[in-house]
């Protein structure tokens, strides 16, 4: 294995992070800047809301998109076990 092969691996798995996580991340966001609006307007200032919704909102995405996040990985996984045997 050289080091293009090592780059390339630590390029895809940069890659693999950055699809996994990018659903959450950005939902989360989203309703953080939703709620933080809100409780602008009504001057609720309790920061529960914010934490229990976007608890909802990230588990609700891994409910959805598990099965999706689940095949990706294990692709990047087989990839690499076929890289190593080789």
């Amino acid at each position: 294995m050289d080091t293009s092969q090592v780059m390339d691996l630590l390029r895809d798995a940069v890659g693999v992070a950055i699809r996994l996580c990018s659903p959450m991340l950005l939902l989360a966001m989203l309703v953080g800047v939703v709620v933080a609006i809100f409780q602008a307007v009504t001057q609720i200032h309790e920061q529960i809301i914010g934490f229990v919704l976007k608890l909802i909102v990230v588990v609700a995405v891994l409910l959805l998109g598990g099965g999706w996040m689940m095949d990706t990985l294990q692709d990047y996984t087989y990839q690499i076990f076929t890289l190593i045997a080789s």
